[in-house]
């Protein structure tokens, strides 16, 4: 992509900056974001030339429109995420991601978004048993009242709606599902990052219920490289990817163990009661991506380990 105004979301998050890096050599970008949680302004991309920030939320629709003006792209990444979060939080996590994504589909439809509109939902709506799970197959909203279950059905409807723009109104998008995410950078409540900074730090790595929980862990460039080609391929408009690692596969018990055994850790891992409703198996089909962009994962469990503690000793 190159010469393109592209509208980030959740600008200053952890995925967000590794796509901005990718991107801003050759294209302005607008960051809008309300840095609930910053991964930009230590990234050093702030000052940038063809950056411009904008501290702003989606929620406010009239600000999130006139900020949108001129752009030629959108990538809506801003989202409540986090189990902890959304336990605590499940009014906004729903306001967020569900009217959220509508204001800023709206704005894009306003806005005459021409190139592409790339919303990021989530591996979780196909509920708590997901092996080897297709873009066709059935996606789940869960009990209702479920805390675990209020991300993923807020999402979902994200989804519905993206969708429902592209088949209406013809906006070009693209809807990505992230598997497991981790990386250099990474904020929040992702299991790596937080396994890590324990090893490293040689304390207990706790692990909420019998961490038999079984997934799938996609290193962020790897993720980052798949959106970068649904950036720039037609044939990914109107289409949702499911984008992970099928092959980097472990229980959390064993994720734990991993780390502690590459980082030569004394950590000692300790179990502690789920905090709710949790997925048991995560595992992607990624064959789509594969046909459609010519995607496929190439950095595996112990090598991102190792290039995130890296990140994580340093910063």
């Amino acid at each position: 992509m190159k010469g393109e105004t592209i509208f980030i979301t959740g600008g200053a998050g952890f995925i967000a900056n590794i796509l901005i890096k990718k991107l801003v050599a050759d294209n302005k970008i607008i960051i809008y974001d309300n840095f609930y949680r910053d991964t930009l302004t230590k990234s050093g991309l702030a000052d940038h030339p063809n950056i411009t920030v904008i501290n702003g939320d989606v929620l406010d629709a009239a600000k999130l429109s006139k900020s949108m003006a001129g752009a030629t792209t959108v990538i809506h990444a801003a989202g409540i995420a986090g189990i902890d979060t959304v336990i605590k939080n499940p009014v906004v996590t729903m306001q967020v991601n569900m009217i959220g994504t509508a204001n800023v589909l709206e704005a894009a439809y306003q806005n005459k978004i021409t190139n592409r509109f790339i919303d990021f939902s989530t591996s979780e709506v196909f509920g708590s048993m997901a092996y080897k799970s297709t873009e066709k197959d059935e996606t789940v909203s869960g009990s209702a009242g479920e805390a675990r279950w209020t991300y993923a059905v807020s999402k979902l409807a994200g989804e519905h709606l993206t969708h429902a723009y592209h088949s209406q109104y013809n906006l070009p998008t693209v809807t990505v599902r992230p598997f497991n995410v981790y990386g250099p950078g990474q904020t929040g409540e992702g299991a790596i990052q937080i396994f890590i900074r324990k090893a490293l730090a040689n304390e207990d790595i706790t692990i909420n219920g019998d961490g038999n929980q079984i997934r799938a862990w996609c290193f962020v460039d790897d993720f980052v490289d798949c959106v970068m080609r649904a950036l720039a391929s037609d044939k990914a408009i109107g289409e949702s990817f499911n984008i992970g690692n099928a092959r980097a596969i472990t229980t959390i018990l064993g994720l734990a163990e991993a780390i502690c055994r590459v980082l030569k850790s004394d950590s000692k891992i300790i179990f502690k009661p789920a905090l709710s409703a949790d997925i048991e198996l995560r595992i992607p089909s990624v064959k789509k991506a594969e046909e459609l962009l010519n995607f496929k994962a190439k950095v595996d469990l112990e090598e991102g380990i190792l290039k995130t503690a890296e990140w994580i000793k340093h910063n």
